[in-house]
């Protein structure tokens, strides 16, 4: 039989204590047996006296027996022995999601155009505005929707043509000799700046008569005293007949902003070689043909139309440079200039100049700048046709990129026309608004259905603002003109801090 853990003596009590507390309990018994013996003696009372500490140590066994009995009698009433209770685990907290990274700080802000925007001037508006250095949306009216641009369309004609021509590309036109003595070809190289006249809108522009003088020079070297009778009208550069967009209004032609678009011409076909706005003509291949023959003295020749079978190059001359042509078309929005630019950029990038192919090649080369042309289309080269469609959001990313000077941009940036100073700008932005005057530099755009502008705006507090406006409507009123400026001028007040609200 093993012991159990409640009839082991506790370590406190020493053998010498559990002899006397034996001896006690002999002694009592003795005690009993004498009776008054004992209490004659001092009994139980004086025996304690005499032995204090074998009773303390009796006294101590005893409890200790009893609490060890108790605690067996409880475990045998329960049927289980006394067990200690498990410790219940401190529940843990599932942790919280955290971002990746905290976001910055959004700019309130506090600036509003509301009120400008109220203006029923402004007929059916579209705008967007951006922080053009940092890409920012401020301000966005139907800015992603693709809208009429008026001749804001001319800056992605400009950027397209930097891309496709480059900087230093040029327009050749060139006399050729023909298959047989006696003929010769002047053949158009799209350039409608040849000049009649020193007096031309186009400064540095070619003469037609330095042409015909080294031209009729070669021709008699190589047939001496074979007279000129036939010249050959070579304008095939591209189609001919693919002169005249269907949704032009052929007033355009008489009130002296558009003339046909044809390879060969002379001062941008108009009546008025030194007037910027003059009655365009209806027959701008047959007048070159005729300013030759003028200035070579060739006044008995007679003209036929077709193309250049030769290969004997007379003589030749360029246009300036891309980078002279775009200045002059930004600053009086010339639509000939920009309709012939953007035909031979047409056949520099690999299509065949028609008016149909600029739809593929102006987004094309403006795609490898980097931007999306998705939404973008383009109808005609100057903006004149109400059937582009460009979207605000496209026009802000190319000012914001044209403002750095990325990818040769700057030569159209800083062709554009700028606030109360220059070009078609210039006599704008005046009154409460000529606080403006110096700050916004963008191309303006005017057809008989919008009213249009688009640029950048130097804004007071330092931030360039990158914008494009459109007010549509049909027979728009030219005091949109006025109350886009207003908002413009917003723009230069609010700065950073405009509201989209």
């Amino acid at each position: 039989m093993t012991d159990s853990q409640d009839s082991q003596p506790t370590e406190a009590l020493s053998r010498r204590e559990l002899r006397e507390a034996r001896a006690l309990e002999e002694s009592a018994s003795a005690a009993g047996s004498r009776g008054a013996k004992a209490g004659a003696s001092g009994g139980l009372a004086g025996h304690i006296r005499r032995h204090p500490t074998a009773w303390l140590a009796a006294s101590l066994s005893v409890a200790f027996l009893l609490l060890g009995t108790g605690a067996v009698f409880l475990g045998a009433s329960t049927g289980t022995r006394a067990t200690v209770a498990a410790p219940v685990p401190t529940p843990t907290e599932t942790p919280r999601q955290v971002p990746a990274s905290i976001p910055a700080a959004s700019h309130l802000r506090t600036c509003s155009v509301a009120s400008i925007l109220a203006d029923p001037r402004l007929s059916n508006f579209s705008g967007y505005v951006v922080n053009a250095n940092t890409g920012e949306v401020l301000l966005d009216r139907g800015g992603t929707t693709p809208q009429r641009t008026g001749s804001v369309l001319k800056t992605l004609t400009a950027a397209a043509a930097l891309q496709t021509l480059g900087p230093g590309g040029q327009f050749t036109t060139q006399v050729l000799d023909g298959d047989t003595p006696g003929v010769i070809v002047l053949k158009g190289g799209g350039d409608p700046t040849l000049a009649t006249t020193p007096a031309t809108v186009y400064s540095g522009a070619p003469l037609i008569s330095d042409l015909a003088t080294s031209a009729m020079a070669r021709y008699q070297q190589l047939h001496p005293g074979v007279p000129v009778t036939q010249i050959v009208l070579d304008s095939t550069m591209w189609d001919p007949n693919d002169k005249w967009d269907d949704s032009w209004l052929r007033k355009e032609q008489a009130d002296g902003y558009q003339a046909e678009v044809t390879a060969l011409m002379v001062d941008g076909g108009r009546a008025d070689p030194s007037a910027t706005v003059s009655v365009r003509s209806s027959d701008p291949v047959g007048g070159a043909g005729r300013a030759f023959a003028s200035a070579a003295g060739l006044r008995t020749a007679t003209f036929t139309t077709g193309t250049a079978t030769g290969t004997t190059v007379l003589a030749e001359v360029s246009s300036q440079p891309i980078s002279v042509l775009i200045p002059q078309m930004m600053s009086w929005s010339d639509n000939v200039l920009a309709e012939n630019m953007a035909r031979v950029t047409s056949i520099a990038a690999g299509f065949d100049g028609s008016s149909g192919s600029l739809a593929q090649a102006i987004p094309g080369a403006l795609v490898a700048l980097g931007l999306d042309a998705s939404g973008v289309t383009i109808r005609d080269g100057s903006g004149l046709s109400d059937l582009n469609a460009v979207p605000g959001s496209f026009i802000t990313s190319l000012m914001s990129k044209a403002r750095t000077g990325e990818q040769n941009l700057g030569i159209m940036f800083n062709a554009l026309p700028v606030s109360g100073m220059s070009g078609t700008l210039s006599g704008r932005f005046t009154g409460a608004n000529a606080i403006a005057a110096g700050s916004v530099i963008a191309k303006t755009g005017w057809i008989d259905t919008a009213y249009t502008l688009g640029g950048v705006v130097n804004a007071a507090d330092g931030t360039p603002l990158a914008f494009m406006f459109a007010s549509i409507r049909d027979g728009i009123s030219s005091d949109a003109k006025e109350a886009q400026d207003t908002l413009a001028t917003g723009l230069y007040t609010c700065g950073d801090n405009l509201s989209n609200t």
